[in-house]
């Protein structure tokens, strides 16, 4: 099963949402998980995921920073960043594309958004 080796790296400082994501997604990808953006831009240099989720508003770096750092690094730029937030202001999305991010899902998300979302990157980056 090829598709059982794509990695999605979840970024998020609430374990409830990692494990809500690693439990929608763990069964089709391999799910890693980092509790705010240091680790986040350490585990993307590290383990090179095909895909980050990344929660905006984060204790020790927030994730505008860490996709900032992911994007300006050549060893991660090329990694896509999809900002998953309770955000819902347009000046939040215009930001998250300012630092490089990908996409912009919003919290609460649905089982069936969150793996179209997924799929739509992970399909477009093979």
């Amino acid at each position: 099963m090829q598709k059982k080796q794509r990695k999605i790296l979840v970024v998020d400082d609430d374990a409830n949402i990692r494990l809500l994501a690693s439990s929608i997604l763990g069964e089709d990808y391999i799910v890693l998980r980092a509790s705010d953006g240091e680790e986040a831009v350490r585990m993307a240099r590290s383990q090179k995921p095909d895909l980050i989720l990344m929660d905006i508003m984060m204790p020790t770096l927030d994730g505008y920073s860490a996709c900032h750092a992911i994007k300006k690094d050549v060893v991660t730029s090329s990694i896509p960043v999809v900002m998953v937030t309770a955000l819902v202001q347009e000046l939040n999305k215009k930001l998250a594309e300012r630092v490089g991010a990908d996409g912009y899902v919003v919290k609460p998300f649905g089982v069936d958004d969150l793996r179209s979302k997924v799929a739509q990157f992970l399909e477009s980056s093979q």
